[in-house]
């Protein structure tokens, strides 16, 4: 029987253990390593995970010499330090979104894994779903034919009140922009993976709709329950944006448009999309993962419900259950989890990797930084790659 591949985890806020549990569930990986910003809440964590190994220094995990691949799940203002950290020690990475603050720091990422020859990839999770997998190759085998515009949003409701807080809400931990880097990013990715087509350029326009935040005196968790008294919280200005409209260009000229709010009452996380083209359109719900619309002129319109036996070739083994057996949200780091897991014996990266990379990374902190740059100047911004 071959060796488990050797992980360890930096982090274990919302999306630490869900690396954790999807990567468990492919049965070769086992965490050995956990890492957090004290021993006591690491040997906790480590506890509460059946970790073996705690680290209070996510330095000294980086150096476990048995530790093969490591997962940054930490917030955003530490991913250059510690994914820096990671390729300088020769180890595989994989870092959650975004690769860094800002492009400079990302494109300098992308060098650094290419230089040193390391597995790298950013967890891009909704990618890996059967049907975004299917509606990408009904795409490159011309079924949905010329593109003529994308539209579609990706709507939350955890920040619609002004006493939720989180640290994305902080602009030192999160970064300058918010729900387009925090969830825009994502929407961007999607699309830019499912037409094989870059965003050229960008229209956005933002808006904080809390100017005012009532912050907690303690630490709150993403998603976690809310259960504070009004002696509780102290106010706090925020200047990042709950709401994003991004009029965009596509290489080959379609247009298109996204909207991202994380104000959206009864929207708990609605990553939607619609791909109009000459012979088809597409249209995805994250909230409905097993179902993809398929809408025509002068015909039927079809709704095609997740089966293996029904997806092209290339995405089936995206599906790992029969038609009628929902897969969603933990399936998608799963799959993007196997694929850059069954090169880590190989050791290098591939020539084309079937997976999210450090590239895909820093072309989304480009986005995201002409977003801003558009906002700020009313009107249309060049995305620098």
């Amino acid at each position: 029987m071959p060796e488990k591949i050797r992980a360890g985890i930096i982090g274990t806020g919302f999306i630490g253990p869900a690396h954790i549990e999807a990567g468990r569930r492919l049965g070769n990986i086992e965490f050995i390593a956990l890492a957090e910003y004290n021993e006591e809440l690491a040997r906790a964590k480590a506890d509460e995970l059946s970790i073996p190994r705690a680290y209070g220094d996510y330095k000294e995990l980086i150096a476990d010499p048995d530790v093969q691949i490591v997962h940054n799940c930490t917030p955003n203002h530490l991913h250059f330090e510690v994914n820096k950290a990671i390729i300088e020690a020769g180890k595989h990475v994989i870092s959650e979104k975004p690769l860094a603050m800002n492009s400079a720091e990302s494109k300098k990422l992308v060098e650094m894994a290419k230089e040193a020859g390391v597995i790298n990839a950013v967890s891009f999770n909704y990618r890996y779903y059967p049907l975004v997998q299917h509606a990408r190759q009904m795409v490159e085998k011309g079924e949905v034919g010329d593109i003529f515009n994308v539209h579609g949003s990706y709507l939350q409701d955890w920040l619609y009140l002004n006493t939720d807080w989180n640290w994305r809400l902080e602009p030192e931990l999160s970064g300058e922009s918010r729900a387009i880097a925090d969830i825009g990013s994502h929407w961007c990715d999607l699309i830019q993976f499912i037409t094989g087509k870059k965003i050229t350029k960008v229209f956005g326009d933002l808006r904080t709709v809390h100017k005012t935040r009532m912050k907690p005196k303690k630490e709150v968790e993403t998603y976690s329950g809310k259960m504070l008294q009004p002696s509780d919280y102290e106010p706090q200005d925020i200047n990042t944006e709950d709401y994003a409209s991004v009029l965009f260009e596509l290489e080959g000229g379609a247009h298109g448009v996204c909207t991202v709010s994380q104000v959206s009452a009864g929207r708990k996380n609605r990553v939607f999309y619609e791909i109009d083209g000459s012979n088809c359109a597409l249209a995805w719900d994250q909230e409905r993962p097993n179902e993809l619309w398929v809408g025509y002129r002068d015909k039927s319109n079809e709704v095609l419900v997740k089966d293996p036996s029904l997806l092209h070739e290339e995405a089936r083994e995206y599906a790992h259950y029969p038609g009628g057996h929902p897969e969603a949200y933990p399936d998608g780091p799963k799959n993007l989890f196997r694929n850059v897991y069954r090169h880590i014996a190989e050791g290098t990266m591939p020539e084309n990797p079937d997976w999210s990379t450090f590239l895909d990374g820093h072309n989304e902190v480009a986005i995201c930084e002409a977003v801003l740059k558009s906002s700020k100047s009313n009107q249309w911004v060049d995305v620098e790659y």
